[in-house]
C-alpha cells in the first residue's frame, strides 16, 4: 500500500512539473487578449516553428474586423515588414516567412487600429521537424528519470531500500538526457551539444547538472548518510527541471550569417 501511495505521489509530482516547465517554456504559445468592441478575445500566438512558413491564425476574432501581422528578423533592428491577415477558411491567417535553422523573428498585432505586444513582441524560433521515433523516447526516458528520482527519495527518506531505484534512474536520465537529447538537438538544429564548454543552452546544461548529482550519489551509495546526498541530487534535478526548456539555446546570427548561441 504504502508504494502505491509512493508511486501516486511521485506521479503527480513528476507531472506537475512537467507542466510547470511546458507552461514556461519560451516555445509555449503566447496568448494574448484582443479587446474588440467591448469585447474580449483570447487568441494564441505561436512561439516555434519548422521549416516552412509559419501560420497566425486569430481563431476566435471576427471577421469584420481589420487585422495586421507586423514582423522583423531577430535580434536586429531592421524595420517591421506589415502584412495584412486574410480571412481564409472562417479564421483569420498572416504568415511569418521561415527562417534558417535557428533563426528567429519577433511580431506583434495590430487589430482595428490598436496595437497588441508592440513593446514586447512575440519571438518564435524556427527548426527541424523532430522525427517521433527520436522526439517521444526522449521525452518517455526523461519523464520517467523525474519519475524514478522523487520515488528514490520517497524510498530513502522512508528508511526502504532505495539503491535498485536510483541506479535506474541515473541510467534513465543518461539515455534520455545524453543518447536521445543530443539525437533531438541534432535533428531540430544541427549541433549535437550546446551546454557547457560549447554553449549556454540551459537545458544541456541543466541536464549535465542533475547528472552529475546523481552520479555522486550513486558514487557514495554504501556511504552511511548517502540519503542526504540523494535527496539532495533529487532537489537539484527539481531546481533545475523548474528553468523553462530551450532558453539560451541555438540561434541564427543574422549579422555573420551563421548558427550560434543566444545572446
Amino acid at each position: 500500500m504504502k508504494k502505491f501511495v509512493y508511486w501516486l505521489l511521485a506521479i503527480v509530482i513528476t507531472l506537475a512539473l512537467s507542466i510547470y516547465q511546458r507552461m514556461t517554456g519560451p516555445t509555449h504559445p503566447m496568448k494574448v487578449d484582443i479587446e474588440l468592441r467591448g469585447e474580449s478575445y483570447k487568441v494564441k500566438l505561436p512561439r516555434s516553428g519548422v521549416q516552412k512558413d509559419e501560420v497566425v491564425m486569430l481563431k476566435v476574432v471576427p471577421s469584420t474586423a481589420k487585422a495586421q501581422l507586423h514582423y522583423r528578423q531577430y535580434p536586429t533592428t531592421n524595420d517591421y515588414t506589415t502584412v495584412d491577415f486574410e480571412w481564409k477558411d472562417e479564421v483569420w491567417q498572416a504568415a511569418l516567412p521561415v527562417q534558417p535553422i535557428a533563426g528567429k523573428l519577433q511580431y506583434y498585432l495590430t487589430v482595428d487600429g490598436k496595437d497588441y505586444l508592440k513593446d514586447e513582441p512575440v519571438v518564435i524560433r524556427f527548426r527541424n521537424d523532430v522525427p517521433a521515433y527520436i522526439l517521444i523516447p526522449h521525452i518517455l526516458l526523461m519523464f520517467g528519470a523525474m519519475l524514478f528520482a522523487v520515488y528514490t527519495f520517497l524510498l530513502a527518506f522512508t528508511r526502504k531500500e532505495y539503491g535498485k531505484w536510483l541506479k535506474i534512474t541515473v541510467a534513465t536520465l543518461f539515455v534520455g538526457g545524453f543518447i536521445f537529447g543530443p539525437l533531438v538537438q541534432h535533428a531540430a538544429f544541427g549541433p549535437w551539444w550546446t551546454g557547457f564548454p560549447y554553449g549556454t543552452d540551459l537545458t544541456d546544461n541543466k541536464t549535465l547538472i542533475s547528472f552529475l548529482f546523481f552520479l555522486a550519489a550513486l558514487a557514495t551509495l554504501k556511504w552511511k548518510y548517502n540519503k542526504w546526498m540523494v535527496g539532495l541530487a533529487v532537489l537539484v534535478m527539481i531546481a533545475v527541471f523548474t528553468i523553462p526548456h530551450s532558453a539560451f539555446g541555438s540561434e541564427y546570427d543574422y549579422e555573420k550569417q551563421e548558427l550560434g548561441t543566444a545572446r
